[in-house]
């Protein structure tokens, strides 16, 4: 069933005119889904089109979506994990060791020119240890880090810089300052960036048999509340994406009392230009025949075709009997215990019979058996009697 769906799917993308030239084009976006929806005429198409990622979540009183921060990790006494400050583009820098006020920071214009590295005056011993830095941007869900380990020495002709082979390794002198780099220049991570004209969403139409640079644009919507709508149709509410599309992140395009002039290829673009997100979304919609009407009235009756009430007799309830079959299965049952029966009784039957029938030949058997001993009996009674008679002729 899976590789049939993936064969449909698969027929779906190369029957969309242009299909493969549009998704092959990075400049328009990444297609992440492609869909064939057929509807009859006169109905309502909804073109779903969501992502959760260009939902609009700026708080424009204190940014923190993007924060900067550093740790460190000590390996004596034993192994422990320490926050040393952090930064908002909406706040101050937060330092968490009293100790390190005035001492530790970040440059005030991190956020501005991308230079996070962190500053340490008078470097002291229990400075020693592995340092990140932490660059998350909440919105955009991008997070990346930086180490660098930083080694304390006496003596200045220690001082140096290499590397290890996974980190960067500062060796600085006591009491010294060091600036642990960590430099990020890309546009997200700037203020100055206007991020609500950066983050657009727009619905393209491509009628049969027209090229995809030949698409006409339906709609262009932007985070900062600006829509510009192309056409009538949007004008005539034909077609219509809802107002808060930024705010629950479904950009789906509607089309009501769909025509045979609607068919065609409908293509969600997504961009976030600041955060590199690119995403399209390609419909090819089918209209087709209209639906039948149902029946709404009930059938005219003229008025001759009316009975007359009879006011002469009373009608008596009318009971009718329906006779309902059985369930195959309640008859098999039924059919299973008489066959059930009749078995029982002609093993009974044949039982009788064999008992009977050995009976008699015992019976036979024995009166044989009495006949047979009565002639012995007899026969020795003449052949004794025979014996005698010449004797008693004799005396």
């Amino acid at each position: 069933m899976q590789l049939i769906l993936t064969l449909l799917h698969v027929l779906a993308v190369l029957l969309v005119p242009g299909a493969w030239a549009q998704s092959s084009s990075s400049r328009v976006g990444v297609v992440v889904e492609a869909k064939n929806i057929t509807l009859p005429e006169g109905s309502k198409a909804v073109l779903p089109c969501h992502s959760p990622r260009m939902v609009w979540t700026q708080d424009r009183l204190k940014d923190r979506q993007r924060v900067v921060h550093w740790d460190v990790v000590r390996s004596s006494p034993e192994y422990s994990v320490e926050r040393v400050l952090d930064m908002s583009p909406g706040g101050r820098q937060r330092v968490y060791n009293s100790f390190n006020k005035g001492r530790v920071a970040v440059p005030d214009s991190a956020f501005t020119d991308g230079n996070f590295s962190l500053v340490i005056n008078n470097v002291i011993t229990t400075d020693r240890g592995v340092y990140t830095c932490n660059l998350h941007h909440h919105y955009c869900q991008i997070h990346q880090s930086i180490q660098i380990q930083l080694n304390v020495t006496k003596s200045a002709r220690k001082e140096r810089r290499y590397w290890d082979g996974e980190k960067t390794v500062f060796v600085v002198l006591l009491g010294s300052s060091v600036v642990l780099p960590c430099v990020n220049r890309r546009p997200l991570w700037r203020e100055g960036l206007q991020e609500d004209q950066q983050q657009v969403a727009h619905w393209d139409f491509q009628p049969p048999g027209v090229r995809p640079d030949r698409a006409d644009r339906l709609v262009d919507l932007y985070a900062s509340g600006e829509r510009r709508d192309y056409g009538p149709l949007f004008a005539r509410r034909k077609m219509y994406v809802e107002e808060d599309a930024f705010t629950l992140g479904d950009f789906s395009l509607s089309i009501s009392d769909l025509k045979p002039v609607d068919k065609g290829l409908y293509s969600c673009h997504l961009h976030h230009h600041y955060c590199g997100l690119s995403e399209r979304r390609i419909f090819r919609l089918i209209v087709g025949p209209p639906l039948p009407p149902a029946p709404t009235t009930a059938p005219e009756i003229s008025e001759n075709e009316i009975p007359e009430p009879r006011t002469d007799e009373s009608e008596s309830p009318r009971v009718v009997n329906v006779i309902l079959p059985e369930h195959r299965g309640y008859f098999m049952q039924h059919l299973g215990y008489f066959l059930a029966t009749f078995l029982l009784l002609a093993f009974i039957v044949v039982a009788v019979i064999v008992l009977t029938r050995r009976r008699k030949k015992r019976e036979v058997a024995y009166v044989y058996f009495c006949a047979g001993e009565a002639g012995s009996a007899g026969m020795k009674y003449l052949t004794t009697a025979q014996s005698l008679r010449p004797a008693t002729r004799h005396l």
